[in-house]
C-alpha cells in the first residue's frame, strides 16, 4: 500500500510541477514586457525596474518617431540630410521625466509608459 501513496503522490506532484513551471514561464514574459501586476505591486516597487519596463515599452516607438541618424539614413522614409539628434534627445528627455513623475505618483508601469507617450506625442 505504501507503494501505490508514493506512486500516486510522484504522479500528482509531476502535473502540479508542470502547472507551475508553466505559470512562471507566462508570469517572466509579462515581467519582461513590463505588464505584469501581481503580488509584488502591492509592496514596495522598485522605481528602478519599473522606469525601465515603461522605457522598454516605449522604445520602438520613439525609434519610429525619432530616429538615430545612422537609421534615418537607411529609412527610406525620412529626410537623410536632417540630423534628428536634437529632437530625439529632447524627446527622450520629455519622456523619461513623464515616466519618473508618473511612477512616484504612483501609477502603474503601463500608466507610465502612456504618460510618457502623451508627453511626446507618439
Amino acid at each position: 500500500m505504501p507503494v501505490i501513496r508514493w506512486l500516486i503522490g510522484k504522479i500528482i506532484g509531476f502535473f502540479l510541477a508542470q502547472t507551475r513551471a508553466r505559470q512562471a514561464g507566462v508570469m517572466a514574459k509579462q515581467r519582461e514586457a513590463g505588464r505584469f501586476e501581481g503580488d509584488y505591486s502591492t509592496k514596495a516597487r522598485n522605481f528602478e525596474d519599473d522606469y525601465n519596463a515603461a522605457a522598454r515599452m516605449l522604445k520602438s516607438r520613439i525609434d519610429k518617431r525619432f530616429p538615430d541618424s545612422y537609421y534615418a539614413r537607411l529609412s527610406s522614409g525620412n529626410n537623410s540630410s536632417y540630423d534628428y539628434g536634437q529632437d530625439r534627445a529632447l524627446a527622450i528627455d520629455t519622456m523619461s521625466t513623464a515616466i519618473a513623475m508618473a511612477l512616484r505618483g504612483g501609477a502603474s508601469v503601463e500608466q507610465a509608459a502612456a504618460a510618457g507617450a502623451a508627453s511626446v506625442g507618439i
